[in-house]
């Protein structure tokens, strides 16, 4: 059984189970790659994302479409079924959430700490090979990156490693400036 702390609630329980069997069937790194995939889909498609979060779609409806886009992204089986269930469940809300939680838990299976990075721009790969350098130092083992980009942060960079998080952002700056500023008039 993977260890539980690192993980809680709804998705933890989900994401957990997923673990577990993806282990147990000797496919971790093929369930990761789907998950990847599916993540992708979520963050490309308004639509994708709708049907998982709303309450307006029935199970079914939520089933049958869920399983139509993994038939069509070439989805493993074992992945396939796990969505099935969590739709049957009335979890898919929970979906990027039990990606999360799945991603914790096989870096923690790995022995690599999970660096959660959001930048304003997309980061090149020398870029993200020096961040990866750095967290390294600091965490004392492999880390691994999941990169986002929220231009809302204007620049900058907002890193959250295991409880650390240290925001470098303008957008926090600006703020705090804001709140300083504030206090002055």
């Amino acid at each position: 059984m993977a260890q539980e702390t690192i993980v809680s609630g709804i998705a933890g329980r989900y994401a957990t189970a997923l673990f577990d069997l993806a282990r147990e069937a000797g496919q971790l790194d093929a369930v990761a790659k789907d998950l990847d995939t599916l993540s992708a889909m979520l963050a490309e498609s308004a639509d994708l994302t709708r049907l998982v979060r709303s309450p307006a779609f029935s199970r079914e409806e939520q089933a049958r479409a869920i399983a139509a886009v993994a038939e069509r992204a070439g989805l493993q089986d074992l992945v396939r079924r796990f969505l099935g269930v969590t739709a049957q469940n009335r979890r898919l809300f929970a979906l990027s959430d039990i990606i999360r939680d799945f991603r914790s838990l096989l870096s923690h299976h790995r022995g690599e700490a999970l660096a959660e990075v959001t930048s304003a721009v997309p980061l090149n790969d020398e870029q993200l090979q020096q961040l990866k350098s750095s967290l390294s130092s600091v965490a004392a083992g492999n880390v691994v990156i999941n990169a986002k980009v929220d231009p809302g942060l204007i620049g900058g960079l907002v890193v959250k490693l295991g409880s650390r998080m240290i925001d470098a952002s303008i957008r926090t700056k600006l703020n705090n400036l804001k709140s300083a500023m504030k206090g002055v008039a």
